[in-house]
């Protein structure tokens, strides 16, 4: 048995979706199957009940599941421990950055990196958050901020910020307004960020939408915020973001783009800031963990 086939499986286990499982893992879902199936037939264990529509996990797999996280963890682990034993006493850390942090969220990375400096030396990694917690999960990050949903077992969340979310849309057809209804934006096609870059949540609001009466969908492959706004700016669609002037999302705004407030709709972006549990509670970062649960104590709005 390798180690693969306890992360594959986890996956499954967690997803209960082999497509959705092996999207987290950057594969094919077929491959996936079959590992799946190679692990099944070495334990001698019939671990998923798969159907056309459905995953469950048999009585073997719910067994199974949290062996195989413990085993993960401790593989894990090495690396970390491994460091706590070899490196000098200041240690160089690295916490992740989504796109598009607020400057408050900012100003708190400063303090805490200011607050922990004798001990480490905190360094910012940029990437999109399901990469910044795989990287936080296998112990190439000490922490990140993260948007929600994440679910894991094996990591603890700090609520760092809620920030609320408007409409971007073509500022000539809604010159004057303040607020705009999702009755008034029917007409438009709903234009999603860049799949890359695209936090969950907005996956939830495309579905959120289309329940509430927004049906057309317009989608752009290759491009960033900037085809977005450019899109927008034309006339052809309208997105959500960011609904505060000072976040940095409203740098990618061209000239005939404003972002409004829905008068019948909230929509909110959740970040947290986020660690491996077991390196927060007594392991290495516990000195770390213990300044950020200080200066992140109160979470922001926006």
């Amino acid at each position: 048995m390798e180690m693969l086939h306890l992360r594959y499986f986890v996956a499954v286990a967690e997803e209960l979706n082999f497509s959705a499982a092996a999207r987290r893992l950057h594969m094919a879902a077929s491959p996936l199957s079959q590992r799946i199936k190679d692990l099944e037939h070495e334990l001698g264990q019939k671990l998923f009940d798969r159907s056309t529509h459905h995953v469950t996990l048999t009585a073997a797999g719910t067994a199974l599941l949290p062996i195989a996280r413990d085993v993960l963890e401790q593989v894990n682990s090495i690396p970390w421990r491994l460091r706590e034993a070899t490196e000098p006493q200041r240690s160089t850390v690295f916490l992740g950055m989504p796109a598009g942090v607020h400057p408050d969220l900012r100003d708190r990375v400063t303090a805490l990196a200011e607050r922990v400096r004798e001990r480490f030396e905190l360094k910012r990694w940029p990437g999109a958050s399901p990469d910044l917690v795989d990287a936080v999960l296998d112990g190439r990050l000490a922490l990140t901020l993260a948007r929600m949903p994440v679910t894991d077992p094996a990591l603890e969340a700090l609520p760092a910020m809620s920030e609320r979310l408007g409409a971007v849309v073509p500022a000539d057809q809604f010159a004057g307004r303040q607020s705009v209804s999702l009755a008034e934006l029917s007409g438009f096609a709903y234009l999603a960020a860049p799949e890359d870059s695209t936090p969950a949540y907005f996956e939830q609001l495309d579905h959120q939408l289309m329940s509430l009466g927004i049906k057309k969908r317009l989608k752009l492959a290759n491009t960033g915020y900037s085809g977005v706004s450019e899109i927008i700016s034309s006339g052809l669609a309208f997105s959500i973001s960011m609904l505060d002037e000072a976040s940095p999302m409203h740098l990618y705004r061209l000239e005939n783009v404003a972002v409004l407030p829905f008068t019948d709709f909230q929509p909110e972006l959740e970040t947290n800031l986020l660690w491996r549990r077991d390196r927060g509670d007594s392991g290495d970062l516990a000195e770390l963990v213990t300044a950020a649960r200080e200066i992140f104590a109160e979470p922001l709005t926006s």
